[in-house]
């Protein structure tokens, strides 16, 4: 029965104390403090209009046993506050008849002692009395019969109170074989955690192997980069010294055409002059050759460098992606051991542990 004054504030400031400890705000832990004081289907209706005000709280995660225990005991208190709804209302009904059967029984008593001095009175006029004495037995018959019926009623209720008695053990083994399934539950989730958390070590392993290769690959392309760009220093003094030695074959074969020119009219030298023009000439094919043959080679050298530049970016970005994936795989790691903390804290809280017992 709730006690005179209790209000909805101060089972609201209750709640708010309890949530202020981190304790769940359930109906026993209210009426603990309250001071054991209040009606549990009235502080139930309290909570639920103060939950129905708050309204879903946003952003607010819950673990998936808190909720089904969350869950099992709310159904626990539902079911033993109906029980003792039950049980209160039979007891009342029950004292009540039983009380009313008192009444009825010391009020035939007291009508079998009037009867009985009555007859006592009537033996003197026997004659006179006897068919009010036939009556006063007939009644007292009746009355009888009116006792046993009673009596089979309060055998009724006897019956009856052992029924809801063996209903309310059955009740109880229900609760406890919830118990065992929420205990289950609990364990093959922990299992499953773990199972996780190894599968989630062994990707970590996997990517840490990938990105060493990764970096093993891009230093093996930066070496050979580095030996292309020297080649290609090379190459470049080269066709740089080719082009030099062509301008001085060219400058010379111009010399060579000008001297021709003017010494034309020398019949006797013009032998000569014609083998020195075919060797210049010959030495400037052969020069345009090697000029050609290094302009193709740089040509191939430059290709080759922007390939292993382009693979060198694809190796940077395939490095960038796994050290981003190997960050989100560690700040992954890092939360799920705060969650696991944070759900150690709240089992090792007595008060909680009562609770959820409860």
């Amino acid at each position: 029965m709730a006690r005179g004054g209790l209000y909805k504030t101060e089972v609201q400031k209750a709640r708010n104390s309890l949530l202020a400890q981190g304790k769940h705000p359930s109906v026993d832990a209210l009426r603990v403090a309250l001071g054991n004081t209040g009606s549990k289907t009235t502080i139930h209706r309290y909570l639920k209009e103060l939950e129905a005000e708050d309204g879903p709280r946003v952003g607010a995660t819950v673990a998936i046993s808190d909720a089904l225990q969350d869950l099992v005991g709310r159904l626990a208190e539902r079911l033993h506050e109906e029980a003792e709804v039950r049980i209160t209302a039979a007891q009342e009904r029950f004292t009540a008849e039983r009380q009313a059967l008192t009444a009825t029984v010391e009020q035939h008593r007291q009508e079998a002692t009037a009867l009985s001095t009555q007859l006592q009175r009537t033996d003197i006029a026997l004659q006179d009395e006897k068919a009010a004495h036939e009556q006063a037995q007939q009644g007292l018959r009746d009355r009888a019969l009116l006792v046993q019926q009673l009596e089979e009623r309060v055998a009724g209720m006897t019956t009856r109170l052992t029924e809801h008695e063996a209903h309310i053990q059955s009740l109880e083994d229900k609760h406890q074989h919830a118990r065992d399934a929420l205990e289950h539950y609990r364990t093959a989730v922990k299992e499953q955690r773990d199972q996780e958390q190894r599968r989630h070590e062994h990707q970590v392993q996997g990517l840490q192997v990938e990105l060493r290769q990764a970096n093993d690959t891009i230093t093996s392309k930066n070496h050979e980069l580095l030996q292309l760009n020297r080649d290609n220093a090379r190459m470049t003094e080269h066709i740089n010294q080719l082009d030099k030695e062509f301008r001085q074959f060219r400058t010379e074969h111009q010399k060579l055409q000008h001297a021709y020119d003017a010494n034309l009219p020398l019949a006797k030298e013009h032998p000569t002059l014609q083998m020195r023009l075919a060797q210049a000439e010959q030495g400037q094919a052969h020069l345009q050759t090697q000029l050609a043959a290094a302009e193709t080679q740089l040509t191939t050298e430059r290709d080759h460098r922007r390939e292993v530049e382009t693979q060198r970016a694809a190796s940077q970005a395939r490095l960038d992606v796994l050290e981003e994936m190997f960050a989100r795989l560690r700040n992954v790691s890092t939360t799920e051991v705060d969650v696991h903390e944070a759900e150690a804290v709240p089992r090792a809280n007595p008060a909680r542990s009562n609770v959820r017992r409860r």
